[in-house]
């Protein structure tokens, strides 16, 4: 995020409240697709608004995970999925692919070692009717569990009251368990080595009815090496772009796609909660990243990596959040592609 919030001096936890916040704009769209919350109160415009800077947003930009990055390659699917879901895109086989690494931040100038989250927007598939699209992050798990949690962080953080930010943490423990990943988990100086998860629960119908709630994570081949905060930013505010450019210019990343699968009872309609390490996973194919694009004119451009666009053999769960995000990502994207002679491009062109 833009380091327009209160001085995170101010806020011991500062840097990681703000991450949350932006991570955490879906949840507080959901409570009004839901009706938790009135329109009155609470809608995805109104937390869009929150999340710019007092000195507005990044015209033409995402107004979630504003810098960023294009990719293109392949998916290869090994077959192994069709157990799991009867969608195209996991029959054996390869298919295009295209997506974005990106930081969560709405700062599109955001400084690499500001922001400690990380993404990857997604699409698999070449055709309308069999298009998979993801939106995932590299924290393991999402920062609150309700939509009003949310909103209730976005208040604290940018409250100037010195108590904000302890009431808010007393008031919703399942933070504590975002902040420790924050706050221990390494850095990585490349989005090559990055985990990236979905989150969110999907369900996956096969061809003979059987249907799973599964989550999925896309692992790293390259093996991540440890970088601190400090060290990425004597490396430049950019580093991770050229970096990633860099390395595929040398030799195509890949990552394996592996799917959770849950059991009874467990916690399918909130992110917040991990499932326990010993749930049955399925590697279904290999993500490879051929060729980096900057976005200004690359394929990322004008996706709306919305994760409800699933195939057939595919659908939402119980868990409310992808419809939420969905539609925030709808406000932001009908907001930049209207500013879209405010967008930096260079003369060749290119719009989420």
């Amino acid at each position: 995020m833009p380091p327009t919030r209160p001085p995170l001096s101010r806020l011991p936890i500062g840097p990681f409240i703000v991450i949350a916040a932006v991570v955490g704009i879906s949840a507080a769209a959901f409570g009004f697709t839901a009706g938790w919350l009135s329109p009155g109160r609470l809608t995805p415009a109104k937390v869009v608004n929150a999340l710019a800077p007092p000195g507005g947003p990044a015209l033409g930009h995402r107004r979630n995970h504003a810098k960023g990055i294009c990719f293109t390659g392949t998916f290869t699917s090994n077959g192994a999925g069709t157990a799991l879901s009867a969608a195209r895109v996991l029959a054996p086989g390869q298919y295009p692919a295209l997506g974005r690494f990106n930081l969560a931040t709405s700062d599109a100038n955001a400084a690499d070692a500001t922001v400690r989250v990380r993404g990857m927007g997604l699409q698999i598939g070449s055709s309308s009717a069999d298009i998979w699209r993801s939106a995932m992050i590299t924290a393991p798990i999402f920062p609150v569990s309700t939509p009003q949690g949310f909103y209730d962080l976005l208040r604290a953080s940018g409250s100037k009251a010195p108590d904000a930010m302890k009431n808010f943490v007393a008031a919703h423990p399942e933070f504590s368990n975002f902040l420790k990943w924050a706050t221990t988990s390494p850095w990585t100086g490349s989005y090559a080595e990055d985990r990236f998860n979905s989150l969110d629960s999907f369900t996956f119908t096969n061809a003979s009815g059987q249907s799973s709630i599964v989550r999925w994570s896309l692992i790293p081949s390259a093996p991540p090496v440890a970088i601190t905060p400090d060290e990425l930013a004597k490396r430049g505010p950019d580093y991770l772009e050229s970096e990633i450019s860099a390395r595929v210019g040398k030799a195509p990343q890949s990552w394996t796609m592996v799917v959770t699968i849950s059991n009874p009872g467990d916690p399918t309609a909130d992110p917040s909660k991990a499932w326990p390490a010993d749930r049955r996973t399925v590697p279904v194919g290999t993500l490879t990243v051929q060729k980096i694009e900057p976005e200004a004119n690359g394929p990322c451009r004008d996706i709306n990596f919305d994760p409800t666009v699933l195939p057939p053999g595919m659908a939402t769960s119980n868990d409310p959040f992808p419809a939420a995000r969905s539609a925030a990502y709808a406000v932001s994207y009908d907001r930049r592609t209207a500013e879209a002679a405010d967008y930096p491009r260079t003369s060749q062109g290119g719009t989420q």
